[in-house]
C-alpha cells in the first residue's frame, strides 16, 4: 500500500513538472504605465520626428549580435539603472524607447520600468521588439 501511494505520488509530481515545464514562456503586458506603447511603424515614425529620440536595446550582448536595430544604443535590463541611463540619455526629459526581443521578452518592460522609477518623462516602449521588426522586413545592423 505504501509503495503505491509513494508510486501515485511520484507520478504526480512528475505530471505537474511536464505541464510546467510545457507552458509557453510568459508574455509581456499589454502595456507599462507610465509609458507609451508603440510598434515598428510608429518607431519608425518618432525616429523622423524626434532627431533626439535614443533608441535602446534592452537584450543581452549575445542577443545584439544577432543584429539590432539601426540607431540603437545596447544596455541590457540587467545593467540598467539611473547611473547607466545617464550615461546613454543626456537629460530626464529626453524621449527615450526600449526594446528588446519581442512579447515573450520582459527585458524591455524592466527597463522602461527604471526609467520611470529615475524620473525620464517621455518613455516609450516597443512591445513587439526585434522579433516584430524582423516580422515586417526591416534592416537590421550585423557587426
Amino acid at each position: 500500500m505504501i509503495n503505491k501511494l509513494i508510486s501515485m505520488a511520484f507520478l504526480g509530481l512528475a505530471m505537474f513538472c511536464g505541464a510546467a515545464l510545457a507552458e509557453d514562456p510568459p508574455v509581456s503586458p499589454d502595456m507599462i504605465p507610465g509609458t507609451h506603447r508603440v510598434d515598428a511603424e510608429d518607431l519608425i515614425r518618432l525616429a523622423n520626428e524626434i532627431p533626439d529620440l535614443r533608441i535602446i536595446d534592452a537584450r543581452v550582448a549575445n542577443d545584439r549580435a544577432q543584429g539590432y536595430i539601426e540607431g540603437s544604443v545596447n544596455l541590457p535590463d540587467i545593467d540598467t539603472d539611473c547611473d547607466t541611463l545617464t550615461l546613454h540619455i543626456e537629460s530626464l526629459t529626453q524621449p527615450v524607447l526600449f526594446y528588446c526581443n519581442g512579447i515573450k521578452c520582459g527585458r524591455s518592460v524592466k527597463s522602461a520600468r527604471k526609467a520611470i522609477d529615475c524620473g525620464y518623462q517621455t518613455v516609450y516602449w516597443f512591445r513587439g521588439g526585434y522579433e516584430e521588426w524582423l516580422a515586417k522586413g526591416y534592416p537590421v545592423i550585423k557587426d
